[in-house]
């Protein structure tokens, strides 16, 4: 009898150790979440650095905000993007190499290590200068810290499919590369650069109406908006539909494509503003909230991906100049 009162007692001290531990933990981590003078930001740094005194969601591609982390919070480094190209002036149709090697301004020959993010180190966004032409691509890292992407001679077969490394510039005229990453213990960053081609342009295409629907490999997609349309100053919602031989797809059934269901990304086509919002999955359908730093008339790119095959449907939207925020942020610029 006394070894089972023993037993009995072992137990409730050891259950109310445990019960105290626990309820120390969730006051330490409550305690983190709200101690004084903590700031929170857009874990993809989409206004410039811009941190906020509470918890919340981006403005402007609806992520969680986080915790500013010390080290980043130390971090007052400059980053840029140097770019090179083999050889020197590209020339519409003929092989050359890209390549984007991200540097601090003033200590040049540091090294840079980037996270993964979206299951990349870099992500570089390509188009020529109307807008007409659109390649999402992942360099390959080099042992010189480069990020290099191979481009291919007219005709030439891709080695392992699109959208990898490999691109092929077959008009000559101005491109615009953005290259998207985020260095360790550094502020996710998108650099714009110009990027010249020799050669030949193809007719200039002028978008003055907003598009749509759009149809893809068999898929429609179709964005609706609010009866106020799109405009500069407060949160956007845009909804977006996805059919396939007149039947309703659920975006839910979509493989992952660089960990997420769809991915969207607008580009004004004048100031060559960059947004990349991330879409939610709600009543079959994608959501998608953001805001409009410049009125205009924006490019929009939607991809996701089925059959192991990425599928990129393209949009105009035309945002109008609002009457301001909304919400109580002040938004600054932003290029991500």
């Amino acid at each position: 009898m006394m070894r089972l009162i023993t037993i009995a007692s072992f137990v409730l001290a050891l259950a109310f150790t445990l019960f105290t531990a626990c309820n120390n933990t969730h006051t330490d981590q409550a305690h983190e979440q709200v101690a004084e003078g903590t700031q929170y930001i857009c874990p993809m740094n989409c206004e410039k650095g811009k941190t906020y005194s509470q918890p919340g969601t981006c403005p402007v591609c609806r992520m969680d905000l986080e915790p500013v982390k010390a080290e980043v919070q130390a971090n007052k480094a400059e980053y840029f993007t140097a770019m090179q190209s083999k050889p020197a002036q590209l020339e519409a149709g003929k092989s050359a190499m890209l390549s984007f090697t991200p540097k601090i301004r003033g200590n040049e020959s540091a090294a840079v290590p980037l996270d993964l993010v979206h299951e990349k180190k870099m992500h570089l966004i390509l188009v020529n200068d109307d807008l007409s032409w659109f390649d999402h691509l992942h360099p390959a890292y080099t042992a010189s810290g480069s990020y290099d992407i191979q481009v291919l001679e007219a005709g030439k077969p891709y080695t392992n499919g699109s959208g990898l490394n490999e691109t092929r510039l077959e008009a000559g005229g101005t491109y615009w590369a953005f290259a998207d990453f985020k260095p360790t213990g550094g502020l996710n960053q998108v650099n714009k650069m110009e990027v010249q081609v020799a050669g030949t342009p193809t007719k200039a295409v002028a978008y003055t109406q907003p598009k749509m629907s759009a149809t893809v490999d068999g898929y429609t997609a179709t964005i609706t908006l609010g009866q106020d349309g799109l405009s500069t100053g407060s949160h956007q919602h845009l909804q977006l539909s996805i059919k396939q031989a007149g039947k309703a797809v659920d975006p839910a059934t979509f493989e992952n494509y660089l960990g997420e269901k769809a991915h969207l990304m607008l580009i004004e086509v004048q100031s060559k503003t960059f947004i990349h919002t991330h879409l939610m999955v709600e009543g079959g359908k994608l959501q998608a909230e953001t805001t409009f730093e410049k009125p205009g008339t924006y490019r929009v790119w939607l991809q996701f991906q089925t059959g192991g095959k990425v599928h990129t449907a393209d949009f105009v939207l035309v945002v109008t100049e609002g009457h301001g925020d909304h919400d109580g942020h002040e938004h600054d610029g932003h290029q991500h």
